[in-house]
């Protein structure tokens, strides 16, 4: 049984949805919540909202699939729960997959943007990445370019990208890895659509370290040797899928296999012949 996903419906009417704008072009709506039990904060969103027709995307399971490749390769990032939930928004009930994450920042850490940081701590001239060397986060901007073209994550805007700071112990590091809903097939709204998906498209994507070309940006890692602690083995697709047979349809799974796995090797290629 998969722990990162509860099945069994969760009554989570009390929540208090907020709107957030789409990003990167998409249409509807993405919903955000939280709440605080017993001191412990949680935090709530859905995959792509409509008003009349309820979840039209599936962004929350692209998170799940995602954290769970990072497990594989050994990278630090938020964990999530994807969660059958009755939910009530502006007075109607809808059923549907959620996404909830505790807080990852430790006691006496607050965080702030790396592009509002960039921007008050640059060297002028200095590019994006550079200044990310000079802080000491060298491998975890090089596993961040590489994650995000083997997902082809399209939203990983400077805001996505966190600094926690303690004040106190005058210390900064890197946020662990998260949001990657905006990523895979999250443009696909049907099976019509998945059989015409190209796995190995160069989408323009946001993308605040380098450009908006996630296959041009892997030529910014220097010296770009074994990047992640792991490696990606065919005997992996059974745990990236595991539980979620019943929740998105097999053509989905398959072809999402299919992305990582290519998109994977030509990292892999790039890697052994640089």
């Amino acid at each position: 049984m998969s722990l990162d996903i509860i099945k069994e419906k969760t009554d989570l009417t009390y929540l208090k949805w907020s709107h957030i704008r789409g990003s990167s072009g998409t249409a509807g709506t993405f919903l955000k919540s939280q709440s605080s039990i017993n001191g412990v904060k949680r935090y709530y969103k859905l995959s792509n909202f409509d008003m009349e027709k309820g979840v039209i995307g599936h962004e929350c399971i692209n998170e799940i699939i995602v954290a769970r490749l990072l497990t594989i390769l050994g990278v630090e990032h938020l964990e999530y729960k994807l969660i059958n939930a009755d939910i009530s928004v502006d007075g109607r009930i809808y059923n549907t997959y959620l996404c909830a994450s505790e807080d990852f920042k430790e006691r006496g850490e607050s965080k702030v943007a790396l592009d509002d940081y960039f921007r008050v701590n640059q060297v002028k001239g200095e590019s994006r990445y550079d200044f990310c060397v000079r802080n000491g986060w060298k491998d975890y901007i090089d596993r961040m370019i590489a994650i995000d073209f083997i997902i082809l994550n399209r939203d990983r805007h400077g805001a996505n990208i966190e600094i926690l700071r303690n004040s106190r112990a005058h210390t900064f590091r890197p946020a662990p890895l998260f949001d990657h809903g905006l990523s895979l097939l999250y443009s696909c709204n049907s099976e019509e659509d998945v059989k015409k998906f190209d796995v190995m498209d160069d989408k323009a994507c946001q993308n605040f370290i380098g450009s908006r070309s996630c296959f041009d940006n892997l030529q910014l890692i220097k010296g770009l040797g074994e990047v992640f602690p792991n490696r990606l083995n065919k005997s992996d697709k059974a745990y990236l899928f595991e539980g979620l047979e019943d929740i998105l349809p097999s053509i989905y799974l398959d072809k999402i296999w299919k992305m990582i796995s290519k998109r994977y090797k030509v990292y892999e290629d790039i890697r052994d012949n640089k």
